[in-house]
């Protein structure tokens, strides 16, 4: 496949909207993580969904790879363009086009950041709820199926998607779903669409679920003597139905993190970083019964939170968890990994990924969305050293193994992209047969974003 043939006509079409200097291309080969600069051959700017059929027709009759990106905060590496190629910045196509208060939805294009659209809903009481950290753009947000601190009450990107303008490989405009929040017509392409990174259309305009401001907010923190007292506090507190709107857990070596990094002055221990939605009334009860929760565990050192102030800079020190694992390594790459399990076999994983981690002998920081189950490691890494690589690749597939032994996911929230595919088979089995026929069957000519989610077939 090549991008020779289809260069005249993007320049065309675009003039000066598609770049093919070295600075474009190797800003756009970056990543977050630990993998190579992978530049593109060239880099497009559409503006409009017109734009992007018109690309991608061009594209699939000369079998030019495309790989769309937005914010390029993905962790797995699923906006780099492995196989050359074009890559489809999707950053200009940035506005809400429309946002219907009364019907709690908004529809935007997929270079919106998730804090834009909330700076653009300020005057309405609404909020769109999903915080996966990074201001990622929307489509990227859709495309990953991300999810972050909030999905413990309103739910990951799955939950907060009604409807999708979707271009496919041969420049087709299809759209799917619709404003009602239901449907029991055909195929749920909507939600095929959501979390296919890329691999079977080119996601142009979304339509997102919105939620009302809460009447009042409150954080809090805690401290724990263990990661299994910590997360069996979570266990009996989702079980009880407690309406968490986030229940975040940090082990010792995040904490340590987040000391060298942001100067934190935390004690050294796990901690539980907690908020609350509702009314005044609901905020203070949810909290009391909370407290009562957490000190049947042994919890110390209860702080709270309730001015906006300081529970954003709570969650800013949350948010950067990357960072502060980076601080920790002393400044090397960071190879971010996650699972997700059922929440009863959640404090076994945990504890055996830090038993694993001080086994292989490396430097690595827990961090999770622990109320639905998921958590993150991050592990420093010299990428020239490869004995240290080869430790971080038997902690990622040790970490994977846990997981589906255990009845969960190899990832809950940073998908596949290139470091998780070699799990694929032993996750889904013979299901990935049907997902290469989905594929084959809506990019024949394997044009977009090749080389991510599935494997290579043996």
């Amino acid at each position: 496949m090549t991008i020779t043939t289809a260069l005249p006509h993007l320049e065309a079409l675009l003039g000066s909207r598609l770049a093919t200097s070295e600075a474009e291309r190797r800003l756009h080969g970056q990543n977050e993580t630990y993998y190579p600069n992978t530049p593109p051959e060239a880099v497009a700017y559409p503006e409009t969904t017109e734009e992007v059929s018109a690309i991608l027709k061009i594209c699939h009759e000369a079998g030019c790879p495309v790989t769309p990106v937005g914010a390029a905060s993905s962790l797995e590496g699923q906006h780099l363009a492995t196989h050359g190629g074009l890559s489809l910045d999707m950053t200009r196509m940035n506005r809400v086009l429309a946002v219907h208060a009364e019907d709690l939805n908004a529809v935007v294009q997929p270079g919106l950041t998730r804090m834009a659209l909330n700076e653009a809903l300020r005057t309405t009481g609404l909020f769109f709820p999903v915080d996966p950290g990074a201001d990622a753009s929307l489509g990227g947000m859709t495309a990953t199926r991300a999810s972050g601190t909030t999905a413990v009450r309103y739910g990951t990107m799955r939950e907060n998607i009604l409807a999708l303008e979707v271009v496919m490989a041969d420049g087709t405009v299809i759209r799917t779903g619709t404003q009602a929040r239901k449907s029991a017509t055909g195929y749920d392409l909507t939600h095929l669409m959501v979390g296919s990174e890329g691999t079977l259309g080119v996601i142009t305009e979304l339509t997102l679920r919105l939620q009302g401001i809460p009447e009042a907010t409150a954080a809090a923190t805690c401290r724990f003597s263990s990661v299994e007292t910590a997360v069996n506090c979570v266990i009996l507190t989702i079980q009880s139905g407690l309406p968490m709107a986030r229940i975040e857990l940090l082990d010792h070596m995040m904490v340590r993190g987040f000391n060298a990094y942001a100067q934190a002055g935390l004690p050294e221990q796990p901690h539980l970083f907690v908020e609350f939605h509702g009314t005044e009334a609901g905020v203070a009860e949810q909290m009391a019964l909370f407290g009562e929760i957490a000190r049947e565990f042994g919890a110390d050192g209860w702080q709270t939170a309730t001015r906006a102030e300081d529970r954003n800079a709570l969650w800013k020190m949350r948010h950067s968890a990357h960072y502060a694992s980076a601080a920790l390594g002393k400044g090397k790459h960071i190879w971010p990994t996650d699972v997700c399990v059922p929440i009863s076999a959640l404090a076994e994983a945990v504890t055996q990924a830090q038993k694993d981690a001080v086994r292989l002998g490396l430097t690595s920081t827990i961090v999770g969305h622990v109320g639905d189950g998921n958590f993150h490691a991050g592990l420093s890494v010299d990428p020239r050293d490869a004995d240290e690589m080869a430790r971080a690749e038997a902690f990622t597939g040790a970490l994977a193994q846990t997981a589906l032994r255990l009845g969960g996911t190899v990832s809950g929230e940073h998908g596949v992209g290139l470091g998780k595919q070699k799990f694929m088979a032993a996750e889904h089995g013979a299901a990935l047969a049907y997902m290469r026929s989905i594929k084959q069957a809506l990019d024949p000519r394997g044009i977009l974003n090749p080389g991510k989610l599935l494997p290579p077939e043996t």
